[in-house]
């Protein structure tokens, strides 16, 4: 018997809400193969005294329900959900993170695109096909724990990787290649920082990427510099082994220009500081100290009148071999660090005017030859640090009342005998300082 149009269109509604209500419920089913890999996560890692990340990751609770974890719709399959990112503890200051160590099966969860490790003491070795697996990967952020080995070779060539982040923690090796291969492209940030082994040179393929923001300080990378990706801000090989000159990164027009942050400090790199260093028209901060640097400092002339960009904010230059007078033009200069170097001559007034009119807070000029300081009549301001001891001058009353290190005790001007040696020293080789 026919059912009567109410009746009708009741049941047709019911059956297509019943399967609507189906496909919904098997729409929220996390994928098993993410669902294993999230057990084992679990299982590799646990909470440090102190940190209750973990207390949402129960039988109980829906694994896309857990603290870090945000599902999505797989694309080649609707009726499942896959982990698209993963996010291991909280990163507040007052948590001291997690410990333990990470899975193989992270590979597996294919559909990750951020995948977060904050600070902690996670150690072990980052699963070596890590890279093979998370093909979607955009974000990977594991800093700040005790990971060791290697960096994996299967990271290299990740299609849309935009940040790689391992910084401090206890990495060796050598730098990939394939992360700067055309392929990775895509990779703007690379933070391998404070790892301490990491060895080997800078790929040559670095001068080709696209990177903006590379950290790789405070590990144990030697060679030369090679010449600079024209699209790097910020770059830092601080504290490792490096040697050369810099004419070959730096020369014949070869400078990034976007170059905002460059430190070069405590390595051993060699020969004049090029000119072009100082002509970049975005730079604000140069950090080239404790290195092997000789020469005068050859600033050019239109450097410290950059109408378009901020003056530099810290240009230092300390402890190494540099001679020849302070230039001109480095008034414009926040904060200058020549200390610990050979320069002779009286420093400029311009730079003695910047210096009381409160524009340089910072100059740090001892343990030189400087002959002179002109005074201007001024009063130092309260927020500047002048330092001009132990050169070849009688020592203003303002420097020595004024921002001095006061390592190894209080010191007074150079002795005489230093100062008439190094005279004539300079006298014969000021030919070449120019």
């Amino acid at each position: 018997m026919a059912l009567p149009p109410p009746l009708l269109r009741f049941f047709i509604v019911a059956v297509l809400l019943s399967s609507v209500a189906a496909w919904v419920a098997a729409a929220t089913t996390l994928h098993e193969r993410d669902a294993a890999a999230l057990r084992d996560v679990r299982a590799g890692l646990r909470d440090l005294p102190g940190s209750r990340f973990f207390e949402s990751w129960d039988d109980a609770t829906d694994p896309c329900d857990y603290a870090g974890v945000v599902c999505e719709p797989d694309e080649d399959d609707p009726a499942a959900l896959r982990v698209s990112v993963l996010t291991l503890g909280t990163g507040l200051t007052d948590s001291p993170g997690l410990a333990g160590t990470l899975p193989a099966s992270l590979a597996s969860l294919t559909a990750l695109t951020d995948f977060v490790l904050y600070p902690g003491r996670v150690a072990g070795a980052i699963p070596t096909d890590i890279g093979s697996g998370l093909r979607r990967l955009r974000l990977l952020s594991m800093s700040g724990n005790q990971l060791t080995g290697q960096i994996p070779e299967s990271l290299a060539g990740l299609p849309d990787l935009h940040t790689l982040d391992l910084g401090n923690n206890h990495l060796d090796g050598s730098i990939p290649s394939g992360l700067l291969l055309p392929s990775s492209q895509s990779l703007k940030v690379l933070i391998l920082a404070n790892n301490g082994g990491l060895s080997g040179q800078i790929p040559d393929q670095f001068s080709s990427s696209q990177l903006f923001h590379v950290d790789l300080s405070r590990n144990s990378i030697t060679g030369s510099l090679p010449p600079l990706a024209q699209t790097v801000r910020y770059f830092s090989v601080a504290a490792n082994s490096m040697q050369g000159s810099l004419d070959g990164a730096f020369g014949n027009g070869s400078a990034p220009t976007d170059l905002a942050f460059l430190d070069l400090s405590m390595n051993n790199f060699s020969g004049s500081i090029p000119r072009e260093l100082f002509a970049l028209p975005s730079a604000s901060s140069l950090l080239l100290s404790r290195n092997n640097f000789t020469g005068s400092l050859a600033v050019p002339a239109f450097a410290s009148e950059r109408a378009a960009t901020p003056p530099w904010s810290v240009v230092d230059v300390s402890h190494n071999g540099i001679t020849g007078e302070v230039p001109e033009e480095l008034a414009a200069v926040e904060s200058l660090y020549v200390n610990n170097n050979r320069m002779y001559g009286e420093v400029p007034e311009a730079v003695a005017r910047s210096v009381f009119a409160g524009r340089m807070t910072t100059f740090y000029a001892q343990h030189n030859f400087l002959t002179g300081f002109p005074v201007p009549p001024l009063p130092l301001p309260d927020s500047a640090a002048l330092c001009l001891s132990y050169n070849c001058m009688e020592l203003p009353s303002a420097s020595a009342a004024n921002g001095c290190p006061t390592i190894g005790g209080p010191m007074e001007s150079r002795p005489a005998d230093q100062c008439r040696s190094s005279t004539a020293a300079n006298a014969g080789s000021s030919g070449g300082d120019g």
